[in-house]
């Protein structure tokens, strides 16, 4: 499942290079690398009031790649990340698919309010189509995930910054009981707390965007989250700067 960390200052992480990027670097000396790539600061925001996120899957890619697409049905990988926080199956496969140039994973989960930076390197042949997404899970809900599903960077120079604001999708997976044995978040204190389960018992098996939780008190009996679990879009923010 997602990690522990709930640290409330700004976090680093540095970036994983696919398969496809470790060749085009090794081949080069250690002098040409800092030239043959473009570095950039990727940070993340969580604007929700109670929601942590799990740990944040960033990836660096051209414009073929799409974490999913809605009304389709969700992958495996985004299924567990979905409904357990844990992104390590997206980010494997991302770094498998040879549309992807690298990526990054956050340290832990990301409390309201508090941010992440996370590094992603990029060989400079790439940045004509290149392109970014950010994915993470919203744990105190069944299968919520927050996404910023393939945006285009391949116009920044260096210094150049863009923000852009992600909005939260529901995998279309998991029912949305927001029972304390089917949500992992800590509002799930004294349940089961359920992460992902390959059962697919939502009302529609395809990703679409959140409507919302719903609470116990909005009168959802089997609901442990409150109003102050809640949230409007955008719920993430995402600033990204060409730092090389």
């Amino acid at each position: 499942m997602f990690g522990l960390s709930n640290s409330k200052k700004v976090l680093r992480r540095s970036a994983i290079a696919s398969p496809l990027v470790i060749t085009a670097l090794v081949s080069g000396c250690s002098s040409d690398n800092d030239i043959a790539t473009a570095q950039f600061e990727v940070t993340v925001t969580n604007l929700s009031n109670a929601q942590p996120m799990s740990p944040v899957a960033v990836v660096a890619h051209n414009d073929q790649f799409r974490s999913f697409t809605l009304g389709e049905p969700a992958s495996v990988p985004i299924e567990t990340l979905a409904e357990g926080g844990d992104n390590s199956a997206y980010i494997t496969e991302a770094n498998n698919d040879t549309n992807v140039f690298a990526t990054a994973s956050g340290a832990g989960l990301l409390m309201p309010g508090a941010s992440e930076t996370l590094d992603l390197n990029v060989n400079l042949a790439y940045l004509g189509t290149l392109s970014l997404s950010a994915v993470s899970m919203f744990v105190n809900t069944n299968d919520a995930i927050v996404a910023l599903n393939s945006k285009s960077i391949s116009d920044m120079s260096v210094d150049a910054v863009q923000s852009f604001n992600a909005i939260t999708y529901d995998s279309g997976t998991e029912a949305n009981s927001e029972t304390a044995d089917s949500i992992p978040g800590p509002a799930a204190s004294g349940g089961a707390a359920e992460g992902f389960n390959a059962a697919r018992d939502d009302v529609r098996d395809a990703v679409f965007v959140h409507a919302g939780v719903i609470t116990q008190d909005d009168g959802l009996s089997t609901s442990v989250l409150t109003h102050a679990h809640r949230w409007d879009n955008p719920s993430v923010r995402i600033v990204v700067e060409r730092v090389r």
